[in-house]
């Protein structure tokens, strides 16, 4: 059972979320937060498989909330962001704090449910096409390397770069000729030695240091 608590400041957001998720049979309403303060509280005192999260919300917002949720010992329980149609500027700063994703406010049921289920699992929720223009939107990185990659070796950049593109593992093997286990070693270095908690980590950190750029082809877009 996944536990999950919804952080929202509007009351119809929050009882029309619940009643969505309270009928799935593997998902569990174990509480809700109106502002930031109250979900960092809540988790806390709950400890949640998973927060669904608002960003503009009173008091603390969601990135704030996000942050403090995740900077707990043993990484907290995972986030994911609610955001509006049109991206709030507010959500690459989301996946910065820790966030394991994002999805649409106006998404339906099973979109909903299917996106707690990815990130309680500890899976990145990465639209390719989406959240490529997210990172592109609100990050202008210099052409050149910088100097946080030197710890990687040329193959784990590559893993990275498509990483960034939003590949799965998969298609990753595929285009570099190796086994699926082989990019998930090297995936695992790249975590470690950058010091990134997850893959959406990894997508941000591929960006900054310039080995994706705008307008680069990922699948999906």
């Amino acid at each position: 059972m996944i536990r999950v608590l919804i952080a929202d400041d509007h009351a119809l957001a929050l009882s029309g979320l619940s009643a969505m998720l309270d009928v799935q049979p593997d998902i569990e309403v174990a509480g809700t937060a109106s502002d930031g303060v109250e979900a960092v509280a809540q988790a806390r005192r709950l400890r949640p498989d998973l927060v669904l999260m608002d960003i503009r919300m009173p008091r603390l917002d969601g990135i704030e909330a996000t942050r403090r949720i995740r900077d707990t010992p043993g990484g907290g329980p995972a986030v994911l962001v609610l955001t509006t149609f049109d991206l709030d500027e507010y959500v690459y700063d989301a996946l910065r704090a820790g966030a394991g994703g994002f999805l649409l406010k106006d998404a339906p049921p099973g979109q909903l449910a299917e996106a707690v289920r990815t990130v309680a699992a500890g899976q990145a929720l990465l639209a390719p096409a989406v959240t490529r223009r997210l990172i592109e939107r609100f990050l202008s990185v210099p052409p050149g390397r910088g100097t946080a990659l030197e710890r990687l070796t040329d193959r784990e950049c590559e893993v990275l770069a498509h990483v960034g593109r939003g590949r799965s593992n998969a298609e990753i093997a595929a285009a570099l000729h190796l086994s699926e286990a082989t990019v998930k070693t090297h995936l695992s270095r790249v975590l470690a030695k950058a010091g990134l908690r997850d893959r959406v980590a990894a997508v941000v950190f591929a960006y900054e240091q310039g080995l994706v750029r705008a307008g680069e082809a990922a699948p999906g877009g």
